[in-house]
C-alpha cells in the first residue's frame, strides 16, 4: 500500500497549462452559484407579499364602499323618519283645529253681535290665542279679488263698481296652517255688469279721439 506523506493536503486537479488564478476561480465558483440563487428566492417572496398587499387593499376598498353606502342609507333613513314625523304632527294639528273651526265661527258671530262679554270673552280669546300658537291663520277680506284656490263662492251678483270678480262679503272666514288651507273662505262675489266693459272702452276711445282732434288740425 502506498502511504500518504504527512503534512501534505490534497488539492483539486488543475488542468495542464492552467494558472494558479484559474484554480482559485474554480474553487470559488460554488459560492457564486449559491449567491445567485438567493436573490431569486427573495424576488419570489416579494412577489407573493405584493400580491397579498393588493388583495388587502382591494378588500379594504370594498369594505370602505360598504361602509359609505351604509352611512348614506342611514342618513336617508333619518331624514325620512324626521319628514314623516313632521308630517304626522301637521296632520294631527290640522285635524284638531278643523274640529275647533265651528267653535271659532260661533265666537266670531258672538263678537259681531256684541255678545262676547264677561267670562265668555276671556275663554274665547284664550282659545283663539292657543289656536294661533298652533299655527292657525284666518284669511278672507271684503274687496279682495276672488281666488278659487282659497275662496268658495256661495253667492253671486253683478256690480257696476267692480272691474273683476271680487269678494263683496265674507260669509265664513277661511283658515290655513302654513301653506295648507284647511278651509276655504266662503264668500259672496260680484262680477262686472255685462256690457259695462265695452261701454267703458267706447267712452275711453271717444275721449281719446276728442283729445287728439286739435293735433290733427
Amino acid at each position: 500500500m502506498t502511504e500518504e506523506t504527512p503534512g501534505f493536503e490534497e488539492k483539486p486537479d488543475v488542468p495542464s497549462g492552467a494558472t494558479p488564478d484559474d484554480a482559485a476561480d474554480a474553487a470559488e465558483s460554488p459560492s457564486t452559484e449559491e449567491g445567485s440563487a438567493a436573490p431569486a428566492g427573495d424576488a419570489s417572496q416579494i412577489t407573493g407579499l405584493t400580491a397579498q398587499l393588493d388583495q388587502a387593499r382591494s378588500a379594504l376598498s370594498e369594505r370602505t364602499g360598504d361602509l359609505q353606502r351604509l352611512q348614506a342609507e342611514y342618513q336617508n333613513y333619518r331624514r325620512r323618519v324626521e319628514r314623516d314625523r313632521v308630517t304626522v304632527k301637521e296632520i294631527a294639528v290640522a285635524n284638531l283645529l278643523t274640529e275647533l273651526l265651528p267653535v271659532l265661527d260661533d265666537i266670531g258671530r258672538a263678537r259681531e253681535h256684541g255678545e262676547l262679554v264677561g267670562g265668555f270673552k276671556s275663554v274665547a280669546e284664550s282659545l283663539e290665542t292657543v289656536a294661533a300658537k298652533m299655527g292657525l291663520q284666518q284669511f278672507g277680506k271684503e274687496g279682495e279679488p276672488f281666488d278659487p284656490t282659497i275662496h268658495e263662492a256661495l253667492m253671486h251678483s253683478y256690480a257696476p263698481d267692480v272691474t273683476e270678480t271680487t269678494c263683496v262679503a265674507i260669509l265664513q272666514p277661511g283658515y290655513r296652517i302654513g301653506e295648507r288651507t284647511i278651509r276655504p273662505a266662503r264668500v259672496a262675489v260680484a262680477e262686472p255688469q255685462p256690457g259695462a266693459a265695452s261701454t267703458t272702452t267706447k267712452e275711453e276711445k271717444s275721449a281719446d279721439e276728442e283729445s287728439g282732434a286739435p293735433d290733427e288740425g
